[in-house]
C-alpha cells in the first residue's frame, strides 16, 4: 500500500473513534490483529480489540481526538500518527481515582497496515503532567470536602441566651485551618466559651484541632470549672502524643449573675470590656500537649451589663500588611476601645474589617479567629 492509500484508512480510523463507532472500528483490524497500549496492554484478536475500544469509550463518554496533519509519517507499511486526545476523568485511571476534569494528552499511534487492515497498532501516551494535575484536582476537591466537613464541626457562629449574646467566626488561611471555637450551654445552666488553636497549618492541624474540639466538649459537659477542665484535657492529649504538636486554648464560664470564671492554656489573653476600660485576661498556665503536669490557675471577675469579652487567636495579633508590620496587639486595643460598646455582631465585623483592611493585598498567613460575648 502507498502512504497516500494507509493515510485514508487511518482517516477512516481517526473519523470512526471521534463517533465512538465501535463496529467500524472492528472491521478495520485484521482478525490476528495486536494493539498494544498503555491503558490495556497488549491486546490481541479482532474481537477482543473492539472490546477495548467499548472500555475506552466507557471510560471517557466524550472521548475525541485530532491529529495533526504535520505530523504523519509513513514508510513501506507502516505509519506513524500524531495526535491530540481529550476527554473527562470519570474512571480510575492508572490508579488516580475520578476527579471529573477535562484531560488532555499528546498521543502516539505506530501501525503496520496490510491489505486495507490494521494487522498491529501501538499506542504511547506523553501525559506530560497530567497526572499531577489530576492528583492536584483530587486533593483540592478532598480539601473543599473537607472544609465543609470542618465548617460543620464549628459550632453556631450566633448563640444568645437570657444572660448572654455571643457571635465568632474563624477564617482559615487555607481551605482548612488548626483554629476552632464553641460555645457550650453546660448542664449547671451556664454558657462556655472556647477558643483554640493547634500548631501548624493545614490537614495536619485541622486533624488535631477536630480531635481536641470534640474531646474539650466532652470533658467540658462533665463538669467542673475551667482549671479542672484544662487539666483533663491536657492529660488525655499527653497521653495521646500528639507531639510534634501542641495547641493553645482559652475557656472561660460566664454565670447568669455575670460572675465569669476563666483560665488560659497558652493562648493570647481575651480582651474584658467595660465601662472601666478594657483588661487583659492572663490567668492561666502552659499550652497543651507539652507537659503531663501542667497546672492551669482560674480567676474569676464580675461583669456588669454592657460588658463584653473579646476571645481571639495570634492569626489576629500576627497578620502581616503588605510591608511586612505585623498587625500587634495595640492595634487590636485601639479597635476594641474605639468600638466597645457596640453589639458584638457589630464589634466583631469592625474588627474582622480593621485587620482585613491592614494586611490588604497581603495573603493571610494564619487562621483568624475572633468570638465576642456580652453579659446582659
Amino acid at each position: 500500500m502507498t502512504g497516500h492509500e494507509i493515510r485514508l484508512v487511518l482517516g477512516r480510523h481517526t473519523a470512526a473513534l471521534n463517533r465512538h463507532d465501535v463496529p467500524a472500528l472492528i472491521e478495520m483490524y485484521a482478525e490476528d490483529a495486536v494493539l498494544v497500549s498503555p491503558m490495556f496492554n497488549t491486546v490481541t484478536g479482532r474481537a477482543a480489540i473492539g472490546r477495548s475500544f467499548d472500555r475506552l469509550f466507557a471510560m471517557f463518554p466524550d472521548y475525541s481526538i485530532v491529529m495533526s496533519d504535520a505530523l504523519f509519517l509513513s514508510e513501506g507499511e507502516r505509519a506513524a500518527e500524531f495526535s491530540t486526545v481529550t476527554g473527562t476523568h470519570r474512571v480510575e485511571l492508572f490508579g488516580m481515582p475520578p476527579t471529573g476534569q477535562q484531560i488532555a494528552y499528546q498521543a502516539a499511534r505506530l501501525f503496520t497496515v496490510r491489505e486495507g487492515l490494521i494487522v498491529y497498532e501501538q499506542r504511547v501516551y506523553d501525559f506530560g503532567g497530567v497526572l499531577e494535575r489530576l492528583e492536584k484536582a483530587r486533593m483540592e476537591r478532598e480539601m473543599a470536602l473537607a472544609a465543609i466537613v470542618q465548617h460543620t464541626l464549628l459550632c453556631r457562629t450566633e448563640h444568645a441566651g437570657p444572660f448572654f449574646e455571643v457571635v465568632g467566626s474563624s477564617l482559615p488561611c487555607r481551605a482548612i485551618g488548626g483554629d476552632f471555637l464553641e460555645y457550650l450551654d453546660l448542664p449547671t445552666g451556664e454558657l462556655g466559651i472556647a477558643v483554640g488553636d493547634v500548631s501548624g497549618k493545614g490537614p495536619a492541624a485541622a486533624l488535631v484541632a477536630a480531635m481536641l474540639q470534640g474531646m474539650f466538649s466532652i470533658v467540658a459537659n462533665e463538669g467542673g470549672g475551667p482549671s479542672a477542665v484544662l487539666t483533663r484535657v491536657n492529660l488525655a492529649l499527653c497521653g495521646r502524643g500528639i507531639e510534634p504538636r501542641f495547641a493553645t486554648l482559652a475557656y472561660g464560664v460566664l454565670a447568669p449573675g455575670g460572675r465569669f470564671t476563666y483560665s488560659n492554656a497558652g493562648h493570647n489573653p481575651p480582651l474584658l470590656l467595660s465601662r472601666k476600660g478594657i483588661v487583659r485576661l492572663t490567668e492561666g498556665g502552659p499550652m497543651l500537649g507539652v507537659f503531663s503536669d501542667a497546672a492551669f490557675p482560674e480567676e474569676t471577675v464580675l461583669l456588669e451589663s454592657g460588658d463584653s469579652l473579646v476571645a481571639f487567636s495570634d492569626g489576629v495579633t500576627d497578620a502581616v500588611a503588605p510591608d511586612g508590620d505585623d498587625f500587634g496587639i495595640e492595634r487590636l486595643l485601639q479597635c476594641a476601645e474605639g468600638h466597645r460598646f457596640a453589639p458584638p455582631a457589630d464589634l466583631l465585623a469592625q474588627l474582622f474589617a480593621t485587620v482585613k483592611e491592614f494586611c490588604g493585598s497581603a495573603p493571610p498567613s494564619d487562621d483568624v479567629t475572633i468570638a465576642v460575648m456580652q453579659y446582659r
